[in-house]
């Protein structure tokens, strides 16, 4: 593993490397789209992803880039309804739906409580919802909010990495502790979860990357999440570009991706999927970009192991399935 900086990686550290935030309205959400996912019933159906403009997360994960959507202040009551209604009204009918808010839909600063009613009308024709939340914040709120909502609730939250020196450096203020206690209340109170795990985070060497993405998959199952989401981890939030230039941070290959996908498919105990947004930054051969996306976008539909792509870019040892 790589040696760590000689400095504290903490809140004031980052927030120094960032750059201006874009510009958002409180009365829109600063992105909507319905894409296909293997729900949990093991069919292909639509889901409709909203991402809510609220006030940023108060955690701040040296690998986060989501607080350059995000309001500096309590975004008013009225607005989080609002975003959400003008978003379905330009989406086609789905039968599932996530709420992303660049944070923890459960922090009372970002998504105002006494929204939750007019929250939970909008999301009647719904038969999951899918939010995301911080360990600590995972509270009777979820639980008050579940009951407010016909469909089945759905709790996203950022494990990252179960290796826990690494973890620490993230400064997201858990321990693996903390997520393992959360997941186990959710499940207790019949709330589903899932984790979202990076990819070779910072500090760590490519074959690290994929040795620690593997076990927090174990981690994450052993825990009693019911699906995974693997991330490349990426620069260009300032912080990670930072640690980048000075050694502690590389990008992981699509290679990797595909060795930890096939890794946890093979598993068999939930579902995982690849994050293929912006796959091209992790790729050295266009010739096979194409071929390889679909792959593992069809993974992630199926659930089910697909045949490496060929090329010339590849030895023959990486055809074979890992």
């Amino acid at each position: 593993m790589s040696s760590f900086p000689e400095i504290d990686l903490d809140d004031r550290w980052i927030r120094s490397h960032r750059a201006p935030k874009n510009q958002v309205d409180e009365l829109l959400p600063y992105a909507f789209l319905v894409e296909e996912e293997c729900t949990a019933s093991g069919a292909i159906e639509s889901v409709a992803t909203l991402f809510l403009t609220n006030k940023e997360c108060p955690f701040r994960c040296l690998m986060c880039d989501l607080w350059k959507n995000t309001t500096d202040e309590r975004v008013q009551p009225g607005s989080i309804p609002a975003q959400i209604a003008y978003a379905l009204a330009r989406l086609p009918p789905s039968k599932h739906i996530k709420l992303y808010n660049s944070g923890n839909f459960f922090d009372t600063k970002a998504i105002p409580p006494e929204d939750y009613q007019a929250i939970a009308s909008l999301l009647d024709p719904f038969e999951t919802v899918i939010v995301e939340c911080h360990p600590k914040l995972i509270n009777d709120r979820s639980l008050t909010f579940r009951d407010m909502i016909k469909g089945k609730l759905e709790v996203a939250i950022g494990l990252e990495t179960a290796h826990p020196e690494v973890l620490e450096k993230l400064n997201k203020s858990m321990s693996l502790d903390d997520f393992s206690q959360s997941v186990r209340y959710l499940n207790d109170h019949n709330i589903r979860s899932r984790a979202f795990i990076l990819l070779k985070p910072p500090f760590l060497t490519e074959q690290e990357g994929v040795h620690w993405a593997k076990r927090t998959l174990d981690f994450a199952f052993d825990a009693g999440v019911g699906c995974c989401v693997v991330i490349p981890t990426r620069a260009g939030n300032g912080a990670m570009d930072v640690l980048e230039t000075g050694g502690f941070f590389s990008k992981p290959s699509l290679d990797s991706l595909e060795e930890v996908l096939d890794y946890g498919i093979a598993l068999g105990r939930g579902r995982v999927f690849a994050d293929v947004w912006d796959l091209e930054i992790f790729s050295d051969c266009p010739e096979c970009l194409d071929a390889r996306k679909k792959r593992l976008e069809s993974i992630n539909l199926h659930q089910e192991l697909l045949p490496q792509i060929s090329c010339d870019c590849r030895s023959t040892g990486d055809f074979q399935r890992r």
